[in-house]
């Protein structure tokens, strides 16, 4: 059992998605996505400059905004039959007004084989490399999701925090053992608050926000050390 442990710059709802009862990890962060196992722990903290939904600017570079234990690993095509089947509220929808609908991350449609038609989503073809490099869908029924009120970790549980770019993979089992005792105060399969970028989503969306959306998901797997 690991720990993955990362910044997460950008909390919109989609890399994490922690909607509709299960969290899944299914966009971004590739090497995560391609390294990690059922039993592992993904931990998203807080960047120096997080701005959250009232506009201000905080620093929750010591928080945790999400973490999941993976229970189910399914590559993306796997991924899309089975949200086809049984999980439709992750594949995007943007004809409803409801933001979460529009944050699905079941973005890849593979009806017509291995070569995935991308739907309307908070991706764009520039992001189907680094999306499609990840290879599966890392899926959590045991998760803690706290968006903008991201909890502060313990002294103790800092030293799992990565500090920079990239991801910090943790194989002290008595430095896992610490963090899943102390994440388990916490109510399970929650969300305690919205994503940090909610209010960006939460309105008619414009095709200059998707682009920035789209950039800025780019930029941040850049900074990973990805060999596709």
């Amino acid at each position: 059992m690991n720990i993955y442990s990362y910044v997460l710059r950008f909390d919109d709802g989609a890399a994490p998605n922690p909607f509709w009862g299960l969290c899944t990890l299914t966009i971004c962060k590739p090497a995560i996505r391609r390294s990690a196992d059922i039993g592992d722990w993904v931990v998203g903290t807080g960047s120096k400059n997080s701005k959250c939904n009232d506009g201000e600017y905080y620093d929750l570079s010591d928080c945790v905004v999400f973490a999941m234990k993976i229970s189910d690993k399914k590559t993306l095509q796997e991924y899309d039959s089975f949200c086809k089947t049984s999980l439709k509220k992750k594949i995007p929808n943007w004809k409803t007004t409801d933001w979460r609908h529009r944050m699905g991350d079941c973005i890849y449609d593979y009806s017509n084989g291995l070569n995935p038609k991308l739907r309307k989503s908070v991706h764009k073809e520039e992001n189907r490399n680094r999306d499609l490099c990840g290879l599966n869908s890392l899926i959590s029924n045991e998760f803690y999701y706290f968006g903008e009120d991201a909890r502060p970790l313990p002294i103790d549980l800092k030293l799992i925090i990565k500090r920079n770019q990239g991801h910090r993979k943790i194989e002290n089992p008595d430095l896992v053992l610490k963090f899943e005792n102390w994440i388990k105060e916490f109510e399970m399969n929650r969300i305690y608050a919205a994503p940090q970028m909610r209010s960006v989503f939460d309105k008619r969306l414009t095709k200059e926000v998707i682009s920035t959306c789209a950039k800025r998901h780019f930029d941040e797997d850049e900074t990973e050390e990805t060999i596709c």
